[in-house]
C-alpha cells in the first residue's frame, strides 16, 4: 500500500512542523496530501463544576487555525494538498473518524505523555488507537538527546520481525518505500529457550535457522532495489529491539501490531507498545488488515 495521504495528528507542544517536514520526502514515493487534525479534549474546555466553557473552545480553536493556515502555506507552496480538522471531542475516538473519513494511508501522532498509574487503568491513546485502527501509526519522537527530529526517518528503518502475519505485513508495505529508503535492517530476537539445546552445534544450528529466514525476506528487499541486513539477538524484545536500533543506527522501528484484548494489554503488555511509549526512535506500527 502506498502512503499518499497522511493523518497529521498535533497539539502543537508534542508534534510540530519540523517533524512534518521530515517526512516530506515521501513525497519521491507517493504522498500528496497532509491532512491536519488538532483534537480540543474536552477536559480542556470544561469548567469545574459550572459546565462547558464556550469561551475557551473558541480560543484554542482559534490557535490551532492560525497555526495550520501558516502550515498550509508552506505545503502549497511545494506542491501539496491539505486539509484541516479541528475539533472538540475525545482524541482517538476523533483520530479514527478523521482517518475513516479521509481514507488516509497513514496516521503520524506524538508520544504518549500519560504517567504510570494513569496509562495502567486507563490505557494509553497509543494503545487504544492500534487497538482500533486499521490504519499504520507512526509514533513520531524527537530521536536525538539534543531533542533533534531526524531529517529523514524513512532512510533506514530497522524492521523486527517475529514471524506473525502483521510483522510480514510491515515488510510488504515498506517495499513501496524503495525510493526513499537508503538501508534496512531486519532483525529478529529470539528467545533464550528458542536457543537453549544439548551442544553448541544444536544451537549454532537454530541461530542458522533463524539467519537463513531473515535472510530471505532481505532478498525480498533487495529484489525491490533496497539494500538490506539480517541480525539475530538473543532475549527480551523490548530491550533488544532498542539495543538493535541504536546498534544498526536506525531513523525508525518498524514494527507488526495486532491487536489484544484491552486487560491484556494493560495486565501483560506487548512489545509494540513499549517500544511505541517508551523508545527514543520513532516507531512505526502496522496491523495485519489495512483498510
Amino acid at each position: 500500500m502506498e502512503i499518499k495521504k497522511l493523518l497529521f495528528v498535533t497539539k502543537f507542544e508534542q508534534l510540530c512542523f519540523d517533524a512534518l517536514q521530515s517526512l516530506l520526502n515521501l513525497q519521491e514515493a507517493a504522498l500528496t496530501h497532509v491532512v491536519f487534525l488538532n483534537v480540543i479534549e474536552r477536559d480542556k474546555v470544561a469548567m469545574y463544576r459550572t459546565g462547558y466553557k464556550k469561551d475557551e473552545e473558541i480560543r484554542l480553536r482559534e490557535r490551532a487555525n492560525i497555526r495550520f493556515i501558516d502550515w498550509a502555506e508552506n505545503l502549497f507552496e511545494q506542491g501539496m494538498e491539505v486539509g484541516v480538522y479541528i475539533v472538540v471531542g475525545t482524541l482517538v475516538s476523533q483520530v479514527i473518524k478523521s482517518a475513516q473519513k479521509e481514507e488516509t494511508d497513514l496516521i503520524v501522532i506524538g508520544r504518549p505523555q500519560k504517567g504510570v498509574l494513569e496509562q495502567l487503568y486507563s490505557g494509553s491513546d497509543v494503545v487504544e488507537l492500534l487497538r482500533r485502527a486499521s490504519t499504520p501509526v507512526l509514533v513520531y519522537k524527537h530521536t536525538s538527546e539534543g531533542g533533534k527530529i531526524s531529517d529523514k526517518p524513512f532512510e533506514r528503518p530497522m524492521l523486527a520481525i517475529d514471524w506473525s502475519p502483521a510483522s510480514m505485513k510491515a515488510a510488504e508495505y515498506l517495499k513501496n518505500l524503495n525510493n526513499i529508503i537508503q538501508q534496512i535492517d531486519v532483525i529478529h530476537v529470539a528467545s533464550e529457550k528458542a536457543l537453549a539445546g544439548t551442544s553448541a552445534m544444536e544451537i549454532q544450528k537454530t541461530r542458522k535457522e533463524i539467519r537463513n529466514r531473515l535472510d530471505e525476506i532481505c532478498d525480498s528487499f533487495e529484489a525491490e532495489g533496497i539494500s538490506a541486513r539480517s541480525h539475530v539477538y538473543i532475549g527480551d524484545p523490548d530491550e533488544e529491539i532498542e539495543k538493535a536500533a541504536r546498534e544498526c543506527q536506525a531513523t525508525l522501528i518498524v514494527l507488526g501490531s495486532s491487536a489484544k484484548a484491552a486487560w491484556m494489554e494493560r495486565w501483560l503488555g506487548s512489545t509494540p507498545r513499549t517500544i511505541a511509549e517508551k523508545s527514543a526512535f520513532s516507531t512505526l506500527l502496522i496491523p495485519p488488515e489495512q483498510k
